[in-house]
């Protein structure tokens, strides 16, 4: 069911201070920024830094967030927060039998296009 880790998130209060450190210091090249997120490099995984929550996260990839619901929930787990609309396709949050959280996020409107300096300009569809 989970195709990998997509990133890891990482909460920053300056997003500017964030990229000095993680991109300019510790050379994490950038892959993309909006206005209160920014997309490191890290391996084949993204480091996501992002000033809009308070707490870490990593982001599970699925290919349908919908069908990965409905597969967690009749094997046991729980909704924490059902699927929503994110730049990138969809999102929700699921809770294990354990009482792990698990967020899980979907490709559905393809990945983020980005101009020379890496700020956000849409989406670019995946191919079939």
């Amino acid at each position: 069911m989970f195709r990998k880790i997509d990133c890891y998130r990482l909460p920053v209060l300056n997003l500017d201070e964030g990229l000095q450190f993680y991109r300019d210091k510790l050379g994490h090249p950038l892959i993309w920024r909006s206005e209160t997120a920014a997309g490191l490099r890290l391996g084949g995984l993204e480091l996501v830094l992002q000033t809009e929550r308070p707490e870490q996260e990593t982001d599970l990839l699925v290919d349908s967030v919908d069908d990965a619901v409905e597969r967690f929930v009749e094997a046991g787990g729980r909704v924490l927060a059902p699927p929503f609309e994110i730049q990138i396709g969809k999102c929700a949050v699921v809770e294990d039998p354990f009482g792990n959280a698990l967020v899980i996020l979907d490709l559905g409107k393809g990945l983020l296009t980005t101009d020379a300096e890496g700020n956000v300009t849409g989406n670019e569809p995946l191919a079939d």
